[in-house]
């Protein structure tokens, strides 16, 4: 049996004999929150909805989803209370370079595949010629900078987004960001430093608010807004990570449905250029660390359980596939114009399908990949 020595200290009474078992079973995750688990998926759906509605009513105000973009601050905040409670007692353990391993094992299949997605997209949009502009050497330099989350905000055909062949790549940019400070820096933090972290965070998502006009905080996609993604994660990651270090665990009985309408209403919750500024950073300061400390804490039936699994499960595959689509159906309506009764077949018809899709790469491409991954680099 191969033995590994990790030292945790000077003192050579602090060096603990791990064996090759015992390692593996730290780089083993913990038993998930399965309601938290379904929000992801649900969050993942509003995302994939608001993308739509967003280029199909291009007015905020009219739109009755016009918070979706707010559920990647959720993503945020959950992203740092699972890390935490994954991670905080293994992180001396494992190491920065195994906790990488097992980061990018987890996280950057899906964005290949979704940088592939959008290549493929942009190459054959049916409503769109946009290669004989950018010819094969920004093409390819595109694709690279998706595959590798290099930000290459090149295009104001599509309104400089970071990663213009996968937008929503922007936040898996500052996912990797955050992860990395993690465990170079945030898991030996005390309490205290990451409440000033946090207070920090949200001081900067106010003035966000208060600069950036109609109060939107929903930056952080684009070049002209590439640090208020920054401010975003800065908040949500830290205040996840305080969710589970201060034990801010609510039990309660809420079920899984209630929940969902609980997170639902942050997203859905009235859209006004007068006061985006005070409800925006409102909801995500103090509303979802909020839902994470329910949805940690209440009860889930049988029946939920397998639902929730799934909606986690298919949550990341559908959130980094959808938007190569999206780009299709923005030159659709751009070049078509189709009317308003017709978006809202085309809408929910590409919703579904995009689900599918979601989950039909979960199962053949992602999850085999990953596993396939997992024993070749972390055994």
């Amino acid at each position: 049996m191969q033995t590994y020595f990790i030292s945790l200290g000077s003192d050579i009474s602090l060096t603990k004999v791990i064996t090759a078992e015992n390692r593996n079973n730290l780089l083993k995750t913990k038993q998930h929150f399965e309601v938290l688990d379904g929000l992801r998926g649900v969050a993942a759906i509003v995302v994939v909805i608001y993308h739509f509605m967003e280029i199909a009513i291009t007015d905020y105000n009219k739109n009755f989803l016009s918070h979706g973009f707010l559920a990647v601050d959720f993503f945020f905040c959950l992203s740092g209370f699972v890390i935490a409670y994954a991670y905080d007692n293994r992180a001396p353990y494992i190491g920065w370079l195994q906790f990488v391993k097992v980061r990018l094992i987890r996280l950057h299949p899906m964005v290949v595949i979704g940088s592939v997605l959008g290549l493929l997209t942009f190459l054959f949009d049916p409503f769109s010629d946009f290669y004989p502009v950018y010819g094969f050497g920004k093409t390819l330099f595109l694709f690279l900078a998706s595959v590798f989350l290099v930000p290459y905000p090149l295009m104001p055909e599509r309104y400089t987004n970071l990663f213009c062949l996968n937008a929503p790549a922007w936040s898996l940019f500052w996912e990797y960001t955050a992860n990395i400070f993690y465990i170079l820096i945030l898991y030996k933090l005390n309490k205290k430093v990451l409440i000033v972290l946090a207070l920090a965070g949200a001081a900067c998502l106010v003035y966000i608010g208060v600069k950036v006009p109609n109060g939107n905080l929903g930056g952080g996609w684009g070049g002209q807004n590439f640090w208020d993604g920054g401010a975003r994660v800065l908040y949500s990651f830290t205040a996840g990570m305080l969710v589970y270090r201060f034990n801010w665990i609510i039990k309660n009985k809420f079920g899984f449905t209630a929940m969902v309408v609980l997170l639902l209403a942050a997203f859905l919750f009235p859209y006004a250029d007068a006061y985006n500024w005070i409800t925006e950073p409102i909801i995500v300061v103090l509303y979802f660390p909020f839902l994470v400390a329910l949805g940690a804490g209440t009860a889930v039936s049988p029946t939920s359980k397998n639902i929730c699994k799934l909606s986690g499960e298919i949550s990341y595959p559908l959130y980094m596939t959808h938007y190569p689509f999206v780009w299709v159906f923005l030159t659709y309506v751009a070049v078509v114009k189709p009317s308003m009764g017709t978006l809202w077949g085309v809408i929910p018809i590409s919703v579904i399908l995009l689900v599918i899709l979601a989950y039909l790469i979960m199962k053949f491409i992602d999850i085999p990949l990953r596993k396939y991954l997992k024993a070749k680099f972390l055994t």
